[in-house]
């Protein structure tokens, strides 16, 4: 029987070349998705280059994973870049420069491929994959968004926006995906040593301003509980649906805020109106077999 499968994005370096180790430790099988391949040799690894931000590079890249082992378990969505333009740094105050088209590039890497990746992820979770030792199908998702997808980041708008989109998007999809076994979380770090802030930047900060990476994978853990893979139920259990903070030594669950008493649609009838008419609504969206 195959060992269980992981697929790490952005895994050649920081959080995700992190992760990845720390898996293996565990007796993991680690696809390592970059655009970049790693600059050291990890048994136990398949190195896929993927661009996060194609639709076409993701879809081979979960392909290629499930049949190196027949199986997929994890799914950490890492990969992300920093901001690629500026609204009011490129103000020219002259009526004949009008602004370029921006670069959207962070918002389709940051937000779009990660849900681009949990729709891969889900497909390929929810096969029946027995015959390579996982006793049920399903599976679990890890997002990495950031503490800028629960605070505001006036420097980075485009990052800031894409993790909040992102911190959105697990706690949409969580309910449903629970339903199949498929459990949807996401770790936000603070202030990591990586190679996403630009050049000179981290050498503003004190050792002691550093979240540890540790703390990171603390949160990776807590919300997967990889340790617990070899359990019949491992997929119908555990968390689903947090936004979990690594900040230095802390892991702060952040909970969505309430809606109000006099809300018109949020009672348990409003919201099976709602789930009636979607379900209905989003048959049309099954592609044919």
């Amino acid at each position: 029987m195959a060992p269980p499968t992981a697929i790490v994005t952005g895994a050649s370096s920081g959080i995700g070349l992190a992760l990845t180790k720390y898996l293996l430790e565990r007796n993991w099988n680690v696809v390592m998705a970059d655009i970049n391949p790693p600059t050291e040799s990890l048994p136990g690894t398949k190195f896929i280059k993927c661009d996060v931000s194609s639709w076409d590079d993701q879809a081979s890249l979960f392909q290629q994973a499930y049949q190196w082992n027949n199986r997929l378990d994890f799914c950490a969505l890492n990969a992300g870049i920093d901001d690629r333009d500026d609204i009011f740094s490129s103000i020219s105050h002259d009526a004949n420069k009008p602004p370029k088209k921006p670069s959207m590039k962070t918002l389709e890497i940051d937000l779009i491929g990660p849900y681009y990746g949990i729709k891969l992820a889900a497909h390929y979770m929810s096969l029946d994959s027995a015959a390579a030792g996982k006793a049920k199908p399903g599976g679990k998702i890890v997002a990495t968004a950031s503490a800028a997808g629960i605070y505001p980041i006036p420097q980075c708008p485009q990052y800031g926006t894409a993790k909040h989109g992102l911190v959105g998007l697990v706690r949409s999809l969580s309910p449903r995906a629970s339903m199949l076994n498929v459990r949807i979380n996401a770790v936000c770090p603070a202030l990591v040593k990586s190679g996403l802030a630009p050049p000179g930047l981290l050498d503003s900060f004190t050792e002691e301003q550093f979240t540890p990476m540790s703390t990171i994978l603390r949160v990776f853990d807590e919300l997967a509980e990889f340790d617990s893979i070899g359990n019949d139920d491992w997929v119908e259990k555990g968390k689903s649906g947090e936004t979990v903070e690594g900040n230095l030594d802390r892991l702060i669950y952040h909970q969505p805020p309430p809606r109000p008493d006099t809300s018109s649609y949020s009672d348990e009838e409003g919201l099976k109106a709602w789930d009636r008419a979607y379900i209905e609504r989003n048959k049309k969206f099954v592609e044919a077999p």
